[in-house]
């Protein structure tokens, strides 16, 4: 395996180019489409969310993780039949692996939805679980979420340009409530961790992805070359990725590449809060018609066998939760887990 160090590997793209003039917008999109076929992954400044509000998310959720074990508990995530609270560190898995971190997962507020036998995705819909401990949680959390919903629409629409078609593309898939899943995330140090892994290689499963990173660093990109890249956190930035809906839509054109974390040494903790946008959970993504000069650089859609990918979105991502938490399909979807046998539809 191949690593590299330096301290910045990633390209860092200035979004306030994507509001300025026409040049200064022709040229953001002629990059963000070279770094999308290339990468996947970019650090992302300008982006407008006010460091306050970075900084108040980034306490309030390491006062969470300082909470009493009790009081995590109380809202642990097997409670939940839509996926939604709190997980110790090896109770969610990647590839059936341990991942050695906790966290708080919550998605879009709102009420149950009865679910079907042709609409299973809708077990997914539902009301987070907060901390009666923490309730300044819930108002901050769900205003970051806002924040960063509006970043991944607007790169989703600079993508869609970068790919030769109207800023809207995707809207038709994501409108008029797309997935906003958004996990608080602690990564215990290397004498509290039963391994190195504190998340195993995977993909991410939506459209893109918007990485907050505190300041010790764990994560890395996997090129197409198979050489592994650090990401280190970068004070001021987002990191963005692509996920598997675009990999989708565009045949292999945009990848959305292999990453991990890597467990923070002894002594040590790591922070972040990712947020994972994602399509309406009834859409069923197309291949989009992109320009001779970009299908040229197609390169067809991954074909995993421990992780298929599917073009009906609700499927994609039921089976990415039943999959990586294996104790709350067990205990409240049971008659799901034939899901994941389903094979690829490329």
């Amino acid at each position: 395996m191949t690593i590299h160090t330096k301290p910045i590997h990633l390209p860092t793209i200035d979004f306030s180019r994507f509001y300025g003039g026409p040049a200064e917008r022709e040229g953001f999109i002629k990059d963000l489409t070279r770094i999308l076929h290339d990468h996947g992954f970019f650090y992302l400044t300008g982006h407008g969310v006010p460091q306050s509000l970075i900084d108040d998310v980034l306490a309030t959720s390491k006062r969470f993780f300082a909470l009493p074990e009790a009081d995590k508990l109380a809202i642990e995530m097997v409670k939940s039949p839509h996926f939604r609270g709190y997980n110790r560190a090896g109770y969610e898995r990647t590839r059936g692996e341990q991942d050695w971190r906790e966290q708080l997962d919550i998605n879009t507020e709102g009420a149950s939805v009865e679910a079907g036998p042709e609409t299973p995705w809708n077990r997914l819909y539902g009301p987070n679980q907060w901390p009666e401990a923490l309730p300044e949680l819930k108002p901050l959390l769900l205003r970051y979420q806002e924040e960063v919903t509006r970043i991944g629409i607007d790169v989703l629409k600079a993508i869609a340009l970068s790919l030769g078609q109207p800023e809207n593309a995707f809207a038709e898939i994501y409108e008029p409530s797309p997935s906003q899943l958004l996990k608080i995330i602690r990564y215990p140090g290397r004498e509290a961790a039963g391994s190195d892994q504190g998340v195993g290689a995977h993909k991410d499963g939506g459209f893109v992805t918007v990485l907050l990173q505190d300041t010790t660093p764990g994560l890395r990109i996997r090129t197409e070359e198979g050489v592994w890249i650090e990401a280190p956190p970068v004070p001021g930035t987002f990191i963005i990725n692509s996920g598997e809906l675009l990999e989708l839509a565009t045949n292999g054109f945009v990848r959305a590449d292999v990453h991990d974390v890597v467990t923070p040494p002894a002594g040590t903790e790591r922070f972040s809060v990712a947020f994972f946008l994602g399509a309406r959970y009834d859409a069923t993504i197309p291949v989009i018609p992109l320009p001779d000069e970009l299908k040229r650089g197609e390169r067809g859609v991954t074909v995993d066998p421990l992780n298929p990918i599917f073009r009906e979105v609700g499927i994609n991502h039921l089976k990415s939760r039943l999959r990586s938490h294996p104790d709350v399909a067990a205990r409240h979807h049971p008659d799901l887990l034939h899901l994941l046998e389903k094979p690829v539809k490329a």
